[in-house]
């Protein structure tokens, strides 16, 4: 067990820790401690030592700020044991009808509650007891993940020589932990040492970014020599770096050690939740623990989504309390004016006994009195605001989530991965997508890359025709007389290359005239990476884990070409090269002096090594604008012209391109280049990136071209199909990719997003001086900006006075785009591409794609998709109404940020059509009816008391009321929104434009709500009036004595049940025994009800008492005049129902009759 002795790793507080200030990593003295002027750069952290000799006099402590920096257990829980009740309540009470009914129950407990209290608080605690109750469950099971995460074991030192278990949440800033082969790190580490002598251990960050690529990481070459437990006795360090911050993929700080400081980067920190793979174990020394972590600094709410069926949903509850309002106070104001003339002459009610009235009906004070019946009333109508509605929605909604994810249509057997609702707020939605935002790259393609052409010194090579051409139903030929004997002979199953071309098979390149550039273009593949050598002996060659797909299948055409890497260290590359002087293979080591790494803003990747002979080159591949723009001078322009005019070719195809380039340095450019470099590697400041950006401009330049290379992207099986499913469907496809405009545009041809008969128009920069002349009669050229307004307003011009006559398809490019999302173009821009049947953006970012998504969300005010499967989409998805992830090559970070996850595109599909319509229909039918029997049950009430002239008498027992949403109406609308199918999934799939009915609101429009509303006022109608005209003026006792208003409230609340339930089964398209069993067992759970309750003494039930079994069962007069009564109520809308069907039917009607036979 740790001791309290001073060998105890300990931290320094932040106020005496200043910032870490740049220096070179092997200094020949200490240099001086940061200074405090830096920001964002105050963690301290000291391994078994004091603060270096330079820190300052104040900055010692010892272990008396230990408690600066927290622990290192998480809780991702909502709730604590002391919160739960408080702040879920206050969850609970947000809801405008929660917070209703529970000033209603409040005030039940006056005399002025026409209910007894039990009976009005009684749903309200079931409803909010069944929410919490979920809130609870799912929380509980959050802190048995949390207690489980915690408790976790990891080896940490003692400071006595060895190394002991404990768990993770007992870690502290500065202690030195031992991690194993396939551990999770417990804590952000800064990586020492592992079991390898390079130092390099290998990361899995699936939990983290999803990525399932593993990640190399590289120890300091002055700590990889600590790789066993007893050198850490005499180690002592100290670690001044960056404070904690949500940024995965950047760290800054600086390693005291041995009086010498060293630069730390990203590759020498472990983060939390990541996973040790293919390393025996490692050496780390906590920096971040508990809730600094990185991962935890990254855990936040998903962005709040709701319907738009939810959100009419509470303008209708709304609606329905100015009903309550409006009643309440009309009944108040006639009540109020009966009571002033109870006391007047000739209208004196001596009955009642005015002179002697209590408060609540004191003629004397009639407003008093009228303020009082309002109270009254609210509690008296409260069951017009349905209370269960909520949660029985959640319920239906979790169901239909269910059958989403049981869907075997859309279970994917290649990658053994099903359709996941991975949010049940949004199913209904899926029903109402207007415009699909799509990502290419693994999400309409496979992301499988293959290495299929090149082009090197400016001759073309690959034969074999891609995708786009084939569906073009053409072969497009390449140069040379190279036939199908060729290709036969050179095919070979290898997973990442499908090229065949004899000229640069087993070794033929050799005898090309241009041997030396193709013998540098390899070498530029097998060196010019960042992917790891795997060992595997079933494989049939050296299989790579490579960070991108494309990275991997450069670098297996370099070995399938004859130049095989095969191993890497910390500082070099080796490679089995076929040399043509030898004829055969032989290795060749690279010392790795330099890596500037590939990002989303350089676009491009080098690498400096130095080769056995001492020469030292430059090697890099990037996109061809970029590259293009960095070549020396003194590069052929034929060799230029022609690789141009080959990346356009590869391009048109189809294919995904990079340049390959390179450059011989001398010693002494490297020299100053390098020191010029480190210090701003060693630089800690917010332009840290900035500057080490700049510096590596100052190389990258003068390159010389060797080619290019061309992979292909497969579509997915599928795609064209959906894709023209979704397009019938009329929802609006754009695609927003960063590939060149020409790919694009070839890959939207492949998957039928733009066809042949479409017009396309063209907003792009590319060739905008060229325009702008010609649109000038002095030649001058405009502006960006106007040259898209330009733009902008001819293609207007162009596509308004056609109408809908001709399909166009927009195709912008990402510099177009950026002037387009500004100022006033936003809206031409908008208005001109909705006007469009498919957009294509292309060149674009990120964080264009999330504005993009944006601009239209707001826009159109119509539900917006959007669907990717990597991190650079995730802004995308959660700007989008629904997000879908696709679950690919790219890991799962698009999946954890999406709403609905799915394996493959075509998926889609069936998601929408069939499962979007189906909820769609299913919830705002459930809505409707919810609204319905409520109206129905309400209204006779108020027809009770106008006839009663508003005296605040109830018609119904109070249980009756209370549990008419909770019990006998109940399970028939949860049924309906969980089975109910208008048209089978066949139908949908063939009929798309059956989609349109939720993208125009069809069933959930003002007008269907109100005549729904309409038909339950209809209904509380007759029944009142029925059952009023049929009961009290005939004799229903067998003693001849006619009915008392407790024989009336039963024989309206029967009818009531009858009534909304056999409505129920009239609209209900498809009838299972589950619609059958919960429709009739309803009615038949309000008779035992009824029994059981009659039963009960009379001081409990009151009217209720026996008046079933001794009054109603045996008069046929109650049976009677509920057949009729219930069967005239559905008259009008059975009447209704049918004259639409037959001679003003709908769309959906028609498709609903002619397949009705076809289930």
């Amino acid at each position: 067990m740790p001791t309290d002795t001073d060998e105890r790793p300990f931290v320094e507080l932040a106020s005496a820790a200043p910032a870490a200030a740049a220096a070179t990593p092997s200094a020949s003295a200490p240099t001086p401690f940061p200074t405090p002027a830096t920001p964002g750069f105050s963690r301290a952290v000291r391994c078994n030592c004091n603060a270096p000799s330079s820190f300052p006099a104040d900055g010692g402590g010892g272990g008396a700020h230990q408690a600066a920096y927290p622990d290192n257990a998480i809780s991702t829980t909502k709730y604590t044991p002391a919160s739960f009740v408080p702040k879920s309540l206050f969850e609970q009470f947000r809801r405008a009808a929660n917070c209703f009914f529970l000033v209603v129950a409040c005030v039940s407990f006056s005399p002025l509650a026409p209910y007894r209290a039990v009976s009005v608080l009684l749903p309200l605690v079931v409803v909010v007891s069944a929410a919490m109750a979920k809130e609870a469950v799912e929380d509980w099971r959050r802190k048995q993940q949390d207690i489980e995460v915690n408790n976790r074991k990891v080896e940490v030192y003692d400071g006595a020589q060895s190394f002991h278990e404990t768990e993770w949440k007992k870690l502290r800033v500065g202690d030195t932990v031992k991690v194993k082969k396939d551990e999770f790190f417990p804590a952000d580490l800064l990586f020492l040492s592992s079991s390898s002598d390079d130092g390099i251990c290998y990361v899995e960050t699936m939990n983290l970014d999803g990525e399932t690529n593993l990640k190399r990481k590289q120890a300091l070459e002055v700590t990889m020599g600590l790789n066993d437990d007893h050198f850490f006795h005499s180690f002592k360090a100290f670690i001044q770096c960056e404070d904690p911050n949500e940024k995965l993929y950047s760290f800054l700080g600086t390693l005291y050690y041995n009086e010498q400081q060293y630069p730390l980067t990203p590759q020498q920190i472990l983060l939390r939740d990541s996973k040790l793979r293919n390393t025996s174990y490692i050496y780390g020394i906590v920096i971040f623990t508990g809730h600094d972590t990185k991962v935890m600094q990254n855990a936040m709410e998903p962005p709040s989504k709701r319907s738009s069926v939810e959100r009419r949903m509470d303008k209708i509850i709304y609606l329905l309390f100015v009903i309550l309002f409006a009643i309440a106070t009309f009944g108040s104001i006639v009540f109020g004016m009966k009571t002033k003339h109870e006391i007047s002459p000739g209208n004196y009610a001596w009955y009642l006994r005015p002179d002697q009235a209590n408060l609540f009906f004191d003629p004397n004070r009639p407003s008093l009195a009228a303020i009082c019946h309002f109270l009254t009333s609210l509690m008296l109508y409260v069951c017009l605001v349905p209370i269960s509605l909520y949660i029985s929605i959640e319920v239906v909604k979790v169901l239909q989530s269910t059958f989403i994810n049981q869907d075997q249509n859309m279970y994917c057997a290649e990658s053994d991965k099903p359709a996941r609702a991975r949010t049940s707020n949004l199913n209904e939605e899926l029903g109402q997508v207007h415009t699909i935002l799509s990502d290419k790259t693994g999400t309409l393609t496979c992301n499988s890359m293959e290495f299929l052409k090149c082009s090197i010194a400016g001759v073309a090579y690959g034969n074999r025709p891609t995708e786009v051409e084939t569906s073009y139903g053409e072969i497009v030929e390449t140069t040379g007389n190279y036939g199908d004997n060729d290709a036969v002979e050179f095919k070979r199953l290898v997973k990442g290359f499908n090229f065949t071309d004899g000229r640069l098979m087993n070794g033929r390149w050799a005898k090309e005239c241009s041997s030396d550039a193709i013998e540098m273009f390899f070498r530029v593949l097998a060196v010019c990476h960042t992917a790891i050598p795997v060992a595997d002996r079933n494989a049939a060659g050296m299989p790579y884990e490579a960070e991108s797909p494309d990275e991997g299948a450069l670098v297996t055409a370099a070995r399938e070409f004859g130049f095989e890497f095969y191993h890497r260290t910390q500082t070099t590359l080796s490679v089995h090269e076929f040399d043509p002087v030898y004829g055969g293979k032989v290795d060749r080591t690279y010392k790795l002096l330099n890596i500037l790494e590939f990002s989303s803003a350089r676009k491009r990747m080098s690498v400096i090594v130095r080769t056995e002979d001492g020469r030292l080159f430059l090697f890099c591949k990037g996109a061809d604008s970029v590259i293009f723009e960095r070549l020396s001078k003194d590069n052929g322009k034929a060799c230029l012209t022609k690789t141009k005019c080959h990346i356009d070719e590869y391009s048109e195809s189809g294919l995904r391109t990079l340049a390959l380039a390179y450059r011989e340095l001398t010693e002494e450019q490297y020299a100053l280049w390098n020191q010029e470099y480190t210090a701003a590697k060693n630089s800690v400041h917010t332009d840290h990136d900035a500057a080490v950006e700049k510096v590596s401009e100052d190389i990258e330049k003068d390159l010389v071209l060797l080619g290019a290379t061309a992979v292909e992207d497969r579509l997915q099986n599928g795609v064209p199909e959906c894709i023209h499913k979704l397009a019938q469907a009329g929802i609006k496809i754009w695609i927003l990719t960063g590939d060149k405009l020409e790919t694009a545009v070839n890959i939207g041809y492949a998957c039928n997003l733009l066809r042949k008969e479409m017009e396309e128009i063209f907003i792009t920069l590319d060739n905008s001086s060229t325009n702008a002349s010609e649109g000038s009669s002095e030649g001058n050229k405009m502006s960006p900006y106007e040259e898209i307004d330009r733009k902008l307003r001819d293609a207007g011009r162009k596509i308004f006075p056609k109408g809908t006559s001709t399909s166009f398809a927009l195709i912008i490019d990402g510099n177009a785009l950026a002037h387009a999302l500004t100022g006033s173009l936003k809206n031409s821009f908008l208005d001109l591409a909705v006007k469009c049947a498919s957009v294509l953006c292309c060149r674009i970012s990120p964080k264009q794609k999330a504005l993009v998504t944006r601009l239209v969300k707001i826009r159109t005010s119509k539900t917006t998709l959007a669907i990717g499967d990597g991190a650079n989409d995730v802004g995308m998805l959660q700007e989008a109404d629904i997000g879908v992830g696709i679950s690919g090559a790219e890991g799962m970070q698009a999946v954890m940020a999406s709403d609905f996850a799915i394996a493959q595109f075509r998926f889609l599909e069936r998601l929408l059509l069939v499962h979007g319509h189906w909820c769609y229909r299913r919830i705002a039918a459930m809505i409707c009816y919810f609204f319905f029997k409520n109206i129905t049950f309400g209204f006779t009430l108020f027809w009770f008391e106008a006839h009663a002239m508003f005296s605040a008498q109830p018609a119904y027992n109070d249980w009756f009321i209370s549990f008419y949403n909770v019990a006998f109406t109940s399970l028939p609308v949860i049924a309906l929104g969980v089975f109910d199918k208008d048209v089978s999934s066949r139908v949908c799939l063939e009929v798309p434009s059956l989609h349109q009915d939720g993208v125009n609101n069809v069933f959930f429009s003002w007008s269907r709500i109100l005549s729904w509303m309409l038909n339950g006022m209809c209904c509380s109608i007759i029944i009142y009036f029925g059952s009023l005209n049929a009961v009290l003026v005939q004799a229903i006792r067998q003693d001849g004595r006619v009915a008392g208003f407790d024989i009336l409230g039963v024989t309206m609340y029967t009818c009531v049940v009858w009534t909304v339930n056999c409505q129920l089964a009239l609209y209900i398209s498809y009838f299972t025994w589950i619609q059958h069993f919960v429709i009739w067992g309803s009615i038949l759970i309000w008779y035992t009800f009824l029994i059981i309750y009659g039963l009960i003494p009379p001081a409990i039930s009151t009217t209720a008492y026996h008046v079933f079994l001794e009054a109603c069962a045996s008069s046929p007069l109650y049976w009677l005049s509920t057949l009729m009564i219930v069967v005239t109520a559905l008259i009008p809308f059975f009447v209704y129902k049918i004259s639409r069907s037959l001679y003003y039917p709908r769309y959906h009607d028609q498709v609903q009759r002619t397949n009705s036979k076809n289930w």
